[in-house]
């Protein structure tokens, strides 16, 4: 960004100085002209030969010296534009260089946010993993209590597990459920086997879940386990 700043202002000096030489030069080639009609009039004024070669050697030799300094003065307004064009180039570079480098800064931090939030949302991934056998646990004991089982233990069971339902809900972890006759999905879902055509079950679709599903935060962590009716 300083070089890109020194090649600007460089530029813009340069730029100012050929316009100022150019100006001397439309100046001097005025003055040439006036001094050259001047010259043409005492010339035609003069009645004796010899008086108007005295007269015109001067001229010529003036007019040498202006022809001299306006040829050397174009040229250093020619190595100027030269310059100023080089310098342009470079900063026209600089400028490129310098846009790409701000996206490229933008599309760096746009990605490091984008990795730091999915760490903080998904870094809990393996921890709910390994809680997600609990609650298989707790749901199976629910699901096969004898009846002739503690009452006040198995109240204790179904409370632990609504308990532990809420905290997965807080987190957005959710239940991945599909419903019998619910179309096979191999994001979400993990087929284990397949049936026999089944009654309101078209082929391809879920017939039987034998292990319920995870997903946290829309991302799933654990697919469903399910029997898909097969193709005939």
């Amino acid at each position: 960004l300083i070089m890109y700043q020194r090649l600007y202002r460089s530029v813009r000096f340069l730029s100012g100085l050929a316009v100022q030489r150019q100006q001397q030069l439309s100046a001097i080639s005025n003055l040439t002209g006036i001094s050259r009609s001047s010259q043409l009039c005492s010339h035609r004024l003069m009645s004796s030969t010899s008086s108007e070669a005295d007269a015109g050697a001067p001229g010529v030799g003036g007019e040498a010296d202006d022809a001299q300094k306006l040829e050397q003065q174009q040229q250093e307004v020619a190595a100027l534009a030269k310059r100023c064009s080089e310098l342009q180039t470079a900063m026209d570079q600089l400028q490129d260089k310098y846009v790409r480098a701000l996206a490229e800064s933008e599309n760096t931090r746009r990605r490091l946010t984008r990795q730091a939030e999915e760490a903080r949302i998904f870094g809990i991934s393996a921890f709910c993993k390994d809680l997600l056998d609990v609650a298989d646990v707790l749901a199976k004991a629910n699901e096969t209590a004898p009846p002739e089982a503690d009452p006040t233990l198995v109240e204790g069971l179904r409370m632990t597990e609504a308990q532990l339902k809420q905290v997965f809900r807080r987190h957005k972890l959710e239940p991945i459920k599909p419903d019998v006759g619910e179309k096979f999905d191999p994001n979400q879902h993990e087929a284990l086997f397949e049936v026999p055509v089944a009654e309101n079950c078209q082929p391809g679709t879920v017939a039987v879940v034998t292990k319920v599903g995870y997903r946290l935060h829309e991302r799933t962590l654990r697919p469903a386990l399910v029997g898909v009716v097969k193709y005939t």
